[in-house]
């Protein structure tokens, strides 16, 4: 060990570091949605894009992808195999010839439906997990963050 980066600051970083606990507990969460979802042939990352494109009208690649914390290059990407499935339908935009609007088709929106109550189900077995016994708390906290 050198003396210019002792121990102690791995210690340091692993005790205060809230992007190395908030990456942990996300990929720990992630791994029981996507265990969850299986059956449905969804992860969790397609389930909530799926949900991102429930709305009255399709919105458009460039709004969807803020929402989901994604570029537009990797929501792209991400469409494409629930695209390739028929769950989503990709349509120019006509209001700008440049862009596309998103929308579920009937199979996207029955996939989501049966997959909900499991959805529930394991949200509320993660809610009961925290400690502090109150989800809400930290969904406003992680709001903020974001």
């Amino acid at each position: 060990m050198h003396a210019d980066l002792p121990i102690e600051v791995t210690r340091e970083v692993r005790d205060r570091c809230l992007c190395l606990h908030v990456q942990r507990a996300a990929r720990a969460i992630g791994r029981r949605f996507d265990e969850a979802l299986r059956p449905y042939g969804l992860t969790n990352g397609q389930f909530s894009l799926l949900m991102a494109l429930n709305r009255p009208e399709p919105p458009r690649i460039k709004d969807v992808a803020p929402f989901l914390a994604m570029d537009r290059t990797t929501l792209t990407a991400n469409l494409k195999p629930l695209e390739r499935r028929g769950l989503v339908e990709i349509a120019i935009d006509p209001e700008d010839r440049r862009g596309r609007r998103l929308s579920l088709t009937d199979a996207g929106r029955n996939v989501l439906k049966d997959a909900l109550p499991v959805w529930r189900k394991t949200h509320d077995e993660i809610d009961r997990l925290l400690p502090s016994g109150d989800p809400d708390s930290l969904r406003a906290e992680l709001i903020a963050l974001s």
